[in-house]
C-alpha cells in the first residue's frame, strides 16, 4: 500500500492568519502521525506565507515518521535549511517566486545538468531525492539520469478530468509509471489528489510508493475531523 504523507501547509497558513500558535502546527504534525499518517509533508516559501524555516527545524526534532520537504531549489536558503535538517526525503519542485501553488513538473531535459547537480548534493547528505514532473515519459526517462531515486508525478490534471473521463485522465500517468518502474525509479504522487480520485489512481499507479495531500485533506477535516480524515484517506489507498 503506498503511504500517505500529510502536507500541513494549511495548518500553518491558519496559524500565521491571526498570529501566535493557534493552531499548533508541531501538535497538528503528531496527531497526523497518531492518527495513522506514513510521513508529514512540508513546502516553505521564501515568503514564509505558510510553513515557517523555523517550522522545519521544529519538525525535524519531533516527526517520528518521514519528514519530507518539498521546495524550490533553486533557492539557496531552502538548499540550506534541507541540509540542516536532513529529511527522510526532499522533493525539488520549480516554482516560481511568489507562485500561489506548484502547477507545474520539471523540465528534466532542458535542466537535466543543474539537476544532476543538485541532486548530487543532497544524495551525498543520504537525503532521499525526488523530483516533481510531469506524466511525460520523456521527463521520466531523463529524470533518470539524474540520479534521482523518485519522482512525484504531479496529478492536477488528473484530478482536473477525473470526473468526465477517468481511463482517459490516468492514461498518460500509468505510461510514466510503468517507465519510472523500467528505470528503478520509485513513484510519489501529489496535488489535488481527495477521497473521490484517490482510490481510482492508487489501483492503476504500478509502483506507487507515497502519496502527499494536504490542501484536501485538511478542507474534509473542517466536516469530518482530523483523525477521521486520515483515516479515510488511508482506506482509499487500500482499496
Amino acid at each position: 500500500m503506498a503511504h500517505l504523507s500529510v502536507n500541513i501547509n494549511k495548518i500553518a497558513t491558519l496559524r500565521n492568519s491571526r498570529g501566535g500558535n493557534n493552531p499548533d502546527l508541531i501538535k497538528v504534525a503528531l496527531d497526523c502521525e497518531r492518527f495513522g499518517a506514513e510521513g508529514i509533508t512540508v513546502h516553505p516559501r521564501p515568503d514564509e506565507r505558510h510553513i515557517r524555516y523555523q517550522d522545519v527545524y521544529d519538525l525535524k526534532k519531533v516527526i517520528a515518521t518521514e519528514l519530507n520537504i518539498e521546495g524550490n531549489c533553486r533557492e539557496r536558503k531552502f538548499v540550506d535549511l534541507v541540509l540542516a535538517n536532513t529529511p527522510a526525503q526532499v522533493t525539488l519542485v520549480p516554482d516560481a517566486e511568489g507562485q500561489i501553488t506548484s502547477n507545474h513538473g520539471w523540465d528534466t531535459i532542458k535542466h537535466a545538468d543543474y539537476l544532476k547537480e543538485i541532486v548530487a548534493v543532497f544524495k551525498s547528505e543520504g537525503i532521499r531525492v525526488s523530483i516533481f514532473v510531469d506524466p511525460v515519459v520523456e521527463m521520466v526517462e531523463a529524470a533518470a539520469l539524474t540520479g534521482t531515486d523518485r519522482i512525484e508525478l504531479y496529478t492536477e490534471s488528473y484530478a482536473t478530468h477525473f470526473h468526465a473521463d477517468r481511463e482517459q485522465a490516468i492514461s498518460t500517468y500509468i505510461a510514466a509509471a510503468e517507465k519510472a518502474n523500467e528505470l528503478g525509479l520509485g513513484i510519489n504522487a501529489g496535488h489535488d489528489l481527495d477521497l473521490y480520485n484517490l482510490s481510482y489512481f492508487a489501483q492503476h499507479i504500478p509502483g506507487l510508493l507515497e502519496v502527499s495531500i494536504g490542501h484536501a485533506l485538511i478542507c474534509d477535516a473542517l466536516y469530518l475531523g482530523l483523525e477521521n480524515t486520515v483515516q479515510m484517506y488511508l482506506q482509499q489507498l487500500k482499496h
